[in-house]
């Protein structure tokens, strides 16, 4: 590593709090799904930030959106309207065939938004008595590190020493239907389920799972909550993963992907039946549908509503994961995924994640590891086919490594 990179890292390690553990690489610039770092060396980015570079870096027509709006106004707040707002939430409730948005900034603000939706929703529509309203999760969960979210969650390094926590969820098991059943009650107001689990490792439920759900959330009056913050807007092939198994939630949650790469933006998307109970006062956001993220957002929208990435990330989705499959039984356990968007269980008795992450950004790979020995690919889903193939050969040769030593 040279002395620059070195000097970057140990100003972020003395003035940012220590609440990440990057990989020892220091990007200056991106391009597609390629990023270069302070001295110029080039690697394939397999993690696209957590799906929020789904259309790469600096695509060309993304940022052609953010320039001509930053150039005209970027906020206004919500104490006024603006000229992008309007257009951008139609646009995107067209195209979760839905008739609301509720737009806000990150991933875990759509996740508290639709929290406070589905309890108003259940006192104001379906009747819950004042205080009684409980949300189902499911075990394995990701869906942010809010106070609240923290609290429905089993991860203990998310967990641990923030409490005390917020009363109203129930765990079960993820992907059985039976343990749902079993505890839905007439306080349920919402199941709350990412259609594929993300930071547990690339985990799809059995394809009979969202099906029952909705039926379930059907019969009992319970609002159906997909978090599609990760998996949602192209990554697996379709514009949401519960479009794989011919699902439609009650809300969508949306976020990553939805700015671009460039902006922050997410959003709640629903009918106006459940989205209709806010009422002026009861939730905002300062930033939430400034003009600058309407603009990019509306822009991300038209490129789907073309399905031409939905079915490039199902083609080289086939690809990766036939690649992937090759590797079971020579250091690699399991494959899942759906997608540009694959789990990989390393052998633990061959290496951690974190070693075969660091090992593959020493070749030019960059990847992130989940919960010890997983590993996850998700690159943009402009990377071409043979970057794609590439990147798979140096994990191919990284374990061969790893198995040699």
């Amino acid at each position: 590593m040279t002395s620059d990179a070195r000097r970057v890292i140990a100003s972020e390690e003395e003035f940012v709090a220590h609440n990440y553990h990057p990989l020892e690489v220091v990007v200056a610039s991106a391009d597609g799904a390629w990023v270069t770092d302070v001295h110029g060396k080039r690697y394939l980015d397999c993690l696209a930030a957590y799906s929020a570079v789904n259309f790469g870096h600096s695509h060309p027509t993304l940022l052609g959106a953010a320039r001509e709006q930053l150039d005209r106004v970027t906020l206004t707040s919500r104490a006024f309207y603006n000229d992008q707002l309007g257009s951008f939430a139609q646009a995107l409730a067209d195209l979760a065939g839905k008739e609301m948005v509720l737009p806000m900034n990150t991933g875990a603000e759509a996740v508290e938004s639709a929290i406070k939706v589905a309890r108003a929703w259940g006192y104001r529509v379906k009747g819950v008595a004042a205080g009684q309203a409980n949300i189902i999760v499911m075990a394995g969960n990701f869906h942010g590190r809010t106070t609240t979210i923290i609290s429905f969650s089993d991860d203990e390094d998310a967990r641990a020493d923030f409490g005390p926590y917020t009363p109203g969820f129930r765990t079960v098991a993820y992907g059985d239907a039976d343990a749902l059943v079993a505890a839905i009650d007439e306080n349920t107001v919402a199941v709350l389920v990412e259609p594929i689990q993300g930071e547990s490792g690339i985990v799809v439920p059995p394809a009979s799972y969202l099906p029952a759900v909705r039926e379930l959330c059907t019969r009992n009056n319970v609002l159906f909550i997909a978090d599609e913050i990760q998996s949602g807007l192209g990554r697996t092939g379709a514009t949401f993963a519960c479009d794989l198994v011919d699902v439609v939630p009650d809300l969508y949650l949306l976020g990553k992907a939805l700015g671009g790469g460039i902006v922050p933006v997410s959003a709640v998307v629903g009918n106006r039946d459940i989205l209709g109970v806010l009422q002026p006062g009861q939730h905002g956001s300062t930033f939430g549908g400034n003009p600058l993220a309407a603009a990019v957002g509306r822009a991300v929208v038209r490129m789907l509503a073309s399905g031409e990435y939905q079915k490039r990330a199902r083609v080289l989705g086939a690809q990766l994961h036939a690649r992937l499959g090759e590797l079971v039984g020579h250091g690699v356990l399991e494959v899942r995924g759906a997608g540009l968007w694959a789990g990989i269980d390393i052998d633990p008795a061959l290496a951690s994640g974190r070693t075969v992450c660091e090992r593959l950004m020493e070749r030019g790979v960059l990847a992130k590891d989940t919960h010890g020995s997983t590993i996850r690919l998700a690159p943009p889903i402009v990377v071409e086919e043979t970057d794609l193939d590439w990147a798979v050969d140096q994990l191919e040769a990284v374990l061969e490594e790893l198995r040699e030593a």
